[in-house]
């Protein structure tokens, strides 16, 4: 993490993570443990909650991509810690805090948010992985990458999310696929069926993590994201999330003028675009309020 970043608050640490900057108004977050392909603990899950909480109040920020380490994006739970727990139960033993925060497999595959969070998928995203992708807002996939739910193989199930968002976003009968089945997908499938916004090259074995093609992609996205006034893209998704998750266009819309409309037209950056505009210039945006 760059200490040259001006916040009103310091960002929390996460075990299995590192927090970057490469890009005004922007966090990424690299899963990192790659020799686990980037296997989540729980205890790593409900550091991801405290940052991106954190993502979502700091002013100066407007967008955030999540990566993995090595060859996988994330291929889900951490199965070693899975039975291990569920050893412990078996002695009577009782959890001190269920295994995931109320956000998610990630603290992704639940949440709802205020900013955009962009995936970079760069290679396996099977299980819990699989379940983030599902709930981001932009997936970019490199041409390697692989997208599964194979928990019916292990006798468990997809419980973080996914099922029905994968449902609205791929349809039942290719959501019902993944899930009883538990075969993998390619990128050049996931795009096909809608679960990806576009596919790109792969990057070299010993790439960098910023020299990846799919992160570059990512990096471009966020720049003409944070290019627009903040306000109106914390506004636009919000409408887009409560169409997806309500299911109706026409309730949807009602709640997004009731909820926001007031704001929109009073804060500095409605104004600030349309004066430009009439001025013929760039618009100077400020940190969203809202």
């Amino acid at each position: 993490m760059s200490s040259t970043n001006s916040f009103e608050r310091q960002p929390p640490l996460p075990r299995d993570a590192i927090i970057s900057f490469p890009g005004h108004h922007v966090m990424m977050v690299t899963f990192n443990r790659p020799k686990a392909l980037n296997a989540m603990t729980s205890a790593a899950q409900y550091d991801l909650e405290a940052l991106f909480s954190w993502y979502d109040n700091e002013p100066s920020l407007r967008c955030a991509i999540v990566t993995g380490a090595g060859r996988a994006f994330c291929a889900g739970m951490d199965l070693k810690e899975w039975n291990q727990t569920n050893a412990r139960r078996a002695n009577g033993e009782h959890a001190s805090q269920p295994p995931m925060p109320r956000s998610g497999f990630g603290a992704l595959s639940r949440r709802h948010g205020k900013k955009p969070v962009i995936a970079a998928v760069n290679g396996l995203a099977f299980g819990g992985g699989m379940e983030m992708v599902a709930n981001v807002d932009l997936v970019f996939a490199a041409n390697s990458a692989h997208f599964a739910l194979p928990e019916a193989k292990r006798g468990v199930v997809a419980l973080a999310g996914s099922l029905p968002r994968l449902a609205r976003t791929i349809g039942r009968p290719r959501a019902m696929e993944m899930a009883l089945t538990g075969k993998s997908i390619t990128a050049a499938e996931a795009k096909d069926w809608g679960l990806v916004n576009a596919v790109v090259e792969d990057g070299t074995s010993d790439c960098e993590v910023l020299d990846r093609p799919v992160v570059k992609a990512a990096l471009c996205c966020a720049a003409e994201i944070v290019d627009n006034s903040p306000d109106s893209v914390i506004i636009s998704r919000a409408g887009i999330v409560a169409g997806w998750e309500d299911g109706s266009a026409e309730n949807a819309s009602r709640l997004l003028s009731e909820n926001w409309e007031f704001a929109l037209n009073e804060g500095e950056n409605l104004h600030e675009g349309v004066k430009a505009f009439a001025e013929k210039r760039a618009p100077q945006w400020v940190d969203s309020k809202l």
